[in-house]
């Protein structure tokens, strides 16, 4: 495996960061994670645009432009002779000192790994996800914005910990108003009858590039679909529940805290923009090359 680090493409083992690098003792940095599919990479200019506003957010200038840190994503999946799989593309802070403060370090820290990924077994899509309402709550926007994909992820990980130990295939967030937020790793949407609704990002939830893909789909069919607050009420008496993120796609949740959404199967909607969804990222995205 070659692994893109500061402009060059390293093996695995000697792909390699400073253990003072702000990003490790302090979770300072930004992240994505990018899925390519039958030799396109999906979505990559979201990506790469989500990413570069995460940075602004915290202040933290990438040493590259929009366009070089695309081809270096592009050029790392070719060194790994992939044609479907998944990428995590890092900057950090960079190495500085045993200090807070940012200014001990000068150089920002990109790396770009592209592996392969399995989030759920096929069984899960089909069957679907049980999921549980978790006590960790999502941070408040007046603490850090959800919209900052960082590398501060114990939050979600403490959630993550509460629902594995629960028997759950994913958690449910609810924010300090005890409305929905998202899920560990996935944005959460509920069907009623035709009409599909999902938290607003003022609730506490990521901008999905997935999320954001459902939007456009349920539209082009002409389903209603909106952002309203929403609370663990609306999900147990939904019609349908799905998730979605980049490595998840779309997978339909059926249980919140041992109760059946409806009848405890995937429903219609949901298999409709599975399938939507699956035929679009098998015909667009950018080439590899």
């Amino acid at each position: 495996m070659k692994i893109y680090l500061n402009g060059k493409l390293v093996p695995k083992g000697q792909a390699a960061v400073s253990v003072f690098d702000h990003g490790l003792l302090y979770g300072d940095g930004v992240f994505e994670g990018i899925r390519f599919y039958a030799g396109r990479v999906f979505r990559l200019d979201d990506h790469v645009d989500r990413l570069y506003r995460s940075a602004r957010a915290i202040a933290l200038t990438i040493p590259m432009t929009p366009d070089e840190l695309s081809l270096a994503v592009l050029e790392t999946i070719r060194a790994n002779g992939l044609q479907d799989g998944y990428v995590r593309l890092v900057v950090t802070r960079g190495e500085g000192s045993l200090g807070l403060s940012p200014k001990s370090c000068p150089n920002p820290t990109v790396f770009i790994i592209a592996s392969t990924i399995t989030l759920y077994p096929d069984e899960m899509y089909q069957r679907g996800l049980k999921l549980v309402t978790c006590a960790t709550r999502r941070i408040a926007h007046g603490a850090l914005s959800p919209m900052v994909k960082s590398l501060n992820y114990l939050n979600n990980i403490m959630a993550k910990i509460e629902a594995e130990q629960a028997g759950a295939g994913e958690g449910l967030m609810l924010n300090e108003q005890g409305y929905v937020a998202e899920c560990t790793g996935d944005n959460v949407f509920v069907v009623r009858d035709g009409r599909i609704v999902t938290p607003p990002i003022a609730a506490g939830a990521l901008a999905g590039v997935t999320r954001a893909v459902v939007f456009e789909l349920a539209r082009s069919l002409g389903i209603d679909i909106r952002e309203e607050n929403i609370t663990r009420y609306d999900i147990y008496t939904a019609d349908e529940c799905f998730l979605t993120g980049t490595a998840a796609e779309i997978i339909p949740a059926v249980e919140l805290d041992a109760r059946l959404i409806h009848d405890g199967k995937p429903g219609p909607v949901t298999l409709r923009l599975t399938g939507l969804f699956r035929e679009l990222t098998r015909t667009t995205g950018t080439p590899i090359g």
